[in-house]
């Protein structure tokens, strides 16, 4: 069996990943705070995190890999801006716009994340279903000394936990100073955090031993994570900006409920994602959701390659040159794929992942060398010409390993049809194809009749709406890139 090798946070160290139970890897990810669309940063560890689920399920086996990824659907955020369409004059109570908010918000992750090629997690719950199993893990703690009820709050006792900082790497005394704690003075201790707050009329709540209110964000994950995957599992990954507070609370809350059993084996934390060198942000107008991109006619699988391009442990930028280099990858990719022509491209099956593949995903998710390997140039490099067309099932499976799933693309397609052209095998295309197809025809009109005017403006026209022209001693040729659209073609039809 492959050995996986992840980087720690907890430890520093690349550690040999070892399962508690190989028959069910169990790996949770804090998921979205569902009070508006999913931003470029939070696509990040969506990719990620997918890769990951991708590589479990090749190692051990699909059904021995349980993966889940939550929805915050408790929060403040989500109150005030409930709270603001109250006051807009929206229909309904507040109790329902909240409801209304984040039903439409976790119908648009699910919409975003989908157009990524990232795969639906095995469980994919909503804190709203577990505040029963938060209320008794925070009375837990209570009886055990580690929390106390003070006003309404619950509040959990930092200093009752000797390794608190062990995550993040910072002792207590150090944190204190311009930590991001909520200061009241009803606290024992300024690093205290909150387990359970509680609620006014206009605030969602429940019943419990300390009033009617609602859970703090930290004790969210951990009781969903102890219901779902145990009190001990495999993998808790998250972004970096998650590591502290939240990973490093909620380690400290679940290890005092459940001395002893050690709460997640691995931690793993993605870097932050940078656009033109700095943070998002609305104020610096590079501030991007995925549907933002998706709407510029970016497709998803490039976004995906332009996040997979760095490693996730290192920071990114998603400026401009990762975007052109993200397409060039992709429609590489798909090239890959027509090399044996339009025939064969159709009854493509799916075989089994290079293993130099694997092994660089299984080096701690090496994804930029993944997808060197998988570069038309490095295949054929490593195996030949037609070693590469002989291979192409387990390219196709390479591929799909990384979350590509190109063998339908009109990149791929054009490229078969090229291929075949070259061989002097014509097939009858598709509709747009076909249109393409005359395209090329009146370039090498324009040509021939040395009107080279309108065979710049053809191919000017075509650039412009995504393609590639290639005009060489066999004659034109035209090829599809991802993103490519024909509308942009109408006048010059």
């Amino acid at each position: 069996m492959v050995t996986i090798r992840l980087h720690d946070s907890k430890t520093r160290t690349k550690v040999n990943f070892v399962p508690l139970d190989a028959g069910n890897v169990r790996v949770y990810v804090c998921g979205p705070t569902v009070y508006d669309r999913a931003h470029l940063g939070n696509a990040r560890p969506v990719v990620v995190f997918d890769t990951l689920f991708r590589l479990l399920r090749q190692v051990y086996g699909a059904d021995h890999v349980t993966y889940v990824r939550n929805f915050t659907d408790i929060d403040d955020k989500i109150n005030a801006e409930a709270l603001r369409r109250h006051q807009a004059g929206v229909p309904g109570t507040l109790e329902e716009l909240i409801a209304a908010r984040t039903e439409e918000t976790i119908a648009w992750y699910h919409e975003d994340t989908a157009a990524l090629g990232a795969m639906v997690p095995t469980h994919q719950p909503r804190a709203t279903d577990y505040v029963g199993q938060m209320i008794a893990m925070t009375a837990d703690l209570i009886a055990k000394g580690h929390a106390y009820a003070v006003e309404g709050h619950v509040l959990f006792r930092v200093r009752s936990y000797a390794g608190y900082g062990a995550l993040s790497g910072r002792s207590v005394d150090d944190m204190i100073a311009g930590a991001r704690v909520e200061v009241a003075p009803f606290k024992e201790d300024p690093m205290d955090f909150v387990l359970w707050k509680p609620s006014d009329d206009t605030l969602p709540g429940w019943p419990s031993p300390w009033g009617r209110g609602r859970p703090g964000w930290h004790v969210e994950c951990s009781a969903m994570a102890a219901e779902l995957l145990g009190v001990s599992f495999d993998i808790h990954g998250g972004g970096l900006d998650l590591q502290f507070p939240h990973h490093e609370n909620e380690l400290a809350q679940s290890s005092c409920a459940h001395p002893g059993q050690g709460f997640a084996q691995v931690w793993m934390h993605n870097e932050m994602l940078l656009v033109d060198g700095r943070k998002m942000s609305k104020s610096l107008g590079n501030f991007f959701t995925v549907r933002d991109l998706l709407d510029e006619g970016m497709p998803g699988e490039v976004i995906r390659a332009a996040l997979l391009l760095s490693h996730y442990r290192d920071p990114m930028d998603f400026g401009p040159a990762r975007r052109a280099e993200a397409l060039a990858v992709v429609a590489d990719m798909a090239m890959t794929l027509g090399m044996d022509g339009a025939q064969t491209l159709a009854t493509l099956g799916q075989g089994t992942p290079l293993p130099e593949v694997v092994a660089a995903l299984a080096d701690d998710l090496a994804t930029p060398e993944a997808l060197r390997l998988l570069n038309r140039r490095a295949l054929t490099d490593r195996y030949g010409a037609q070693g590469v067309i002989e291979r192409l099932e387990d390219i196709l499976a390479s591929q799909r390993l990384l979350g590509f799933d190109l063998q339908a693309s009109r990149t791929a397609e054009d490229q078969a049809r090229i291929t075949d052209r070259a061989r002097g095998h014509i097939f009858q295309a598709v509709r747009e194809a076909a249109e393409i197809e005359e395209f090329a025809r009146q370039i090498e009109e324009a040509r021939k009749a040395r009107d080279f005017m309108r065979a710049d403006r053809l191919r000017a026209a075509l650039t412009m709406a995504g393609a590639q022209v290639n005009i060489g001693r066999e004659g034109v040729s035209i090829l599809r890139l991802p993103g490519f659209d024909a509308s942009r073609l109408e006048d010059e039809a």
